[in-house]
């Protein structure tokens, strides 16, 4: 009964905010789109590894499905509130520029003026990440792709993914994205834990070289962290925040640690809940005062819809993801897509 009433309170509290003042109001979301591969074989890559590169037949038309259903779901995102799909859009698991191209030229996405912003990354699975955005809305003014250096300890060179800065202009508002896949948890948690903390740390040092030029800067970290919210990459090394008036200048504040602690989840492993996928960001994107002279965080959220989610069967309640028992599902990623509403009153 308790979540009954939150529910009504924050869908009363959101309507009041949009019906009683004039605000401008933007998406900024984050999706891993789950093995963006085409259909070529790329002998620079290990693309052959890639799920469609598997599949023998019908390729192009799994690709094409693949890409709808992407399309499908970052058009969506937001729209109900905003009448517009998200304005700045990170991306992960993605093979190259060209299939970035074709999904910003596909279905609700196509005449939305995307740009693209991607470095090919180092990674032995051939998948980068990238930033995708409206140009009418955001224009960049700077952008930087960051390489995690890795060893195991037996001194064999890690190779993984870039983390992306780039840095612009939101209407007249300058602001910072970091996008990020950090390592896996590949070989268990424990093993693996240094390497996030190796890419968490690389996420301070990015910030430090941000606030070279700008001292008191609107950053958004976004990504599959591949950690929680509770975890020590973030919590000992980014040293983030979970409540607001614990923020002080300077910090980053977690609003996901919260949700994660509420059961909220982006992924589904072996039966167990995990909030990976998560946006984050500092100070000067807070406000405790309801204050949104400039743009401010209102909300954060996991876009999870009905249609994302397995519906029977093993995997029921899972993400409904694109590839499994050795083909091509019809589904959309092992991830949901997380986003975050900025207002600003007009």
């Amino acid at each position: 009964m308790k979540q009954v009433y939150l529910f009504l309170f924050i869908l009363f509290t959101t309507n009041i905010i949009f019906s009683q003042n004039n605000y401008q109001i933007k998406t900024v979301a984050f999706y891993n789109l789950e093995n963006l591969f085409d259909t070529e074989n790329d002998t620079l890559k290990n693309d052959e590894a890639s799920p469609i590169m598997e599949i023998k037949e019908n390729r192009g038309a799994i690709y094409q499905k693949k890409l709808d259903n992407m399309a499908k779901v970052l058009s969506e995102i937001g729209y109900k509130d905003t009448k517009n799909s998200p304005v700045i859009l990170g991306v992960v698991e993605i093979e190259n520029r060209k299939v970035l191209e074709d999904l910003i030229n596909t279905g609700g996405l196509k005449n939305k003026n995307y740009g693209i912003i991607h470095y090919d990354s180092p990674d032995l699975r051939g998948i980068d990440v990238a930033l995708l955005y409206q140009e009418n809305h955001f224009r960049p003014t700077h952008h930087e792709a960051f390489e995690l250096k890795l060893w195991e300890e037996n001194g064999i060179r890690i190779y993984t993914r870039d983390q992306l800065l780039v840095s612009g202009y939101l209407d007249d508002e300058l602001i910072h994205i970091i996008v990020n896949h950090w390592p896996s948890r590949r070989g268990g948690e424990e093993k693996s834990r240094f390497k996030r903390e190796k890419a968490a740390y690389l996420n301070t040092q990015i910030i430090e070289k941000i606030k070279l030029t700008d001292s008191n800067p609107k950053i958004i970290v976004m990504g599959d962290l591949n950690d929680d919210p509770t975890n020590s990459s973030l919590k000992t090394v980014l040293k983030t925040k979970a409540k607001k008036k614990d923020v002080k200048e300077g910090d980053i504040y977690n609003p996901m640690e919260d949700m994660f602690r509420r059961g909220e989840n982006t992924l589904v492993y072996r039966d167990n809940i995990n909030l990976f996928d998560q946006i984050l960001f500092t100070s000067p994107l807070l406000t405790t005062k309801k204050d949104y002279s400039t743009y401010k965080m209102y909300k954060v959220g996991v876009f999870n819809p009905q249609y994302l989610t397995t519906q029977t069967g093993k995997y029921k309640g899972y993400p409904y993801r694109s590839w499994g028992y050795g083909g091509f599902t019809g589904g959309y990623s092992d991830h949901y897509p997380v986003y975050m509403y900025l207002i600003k009153e007009l």
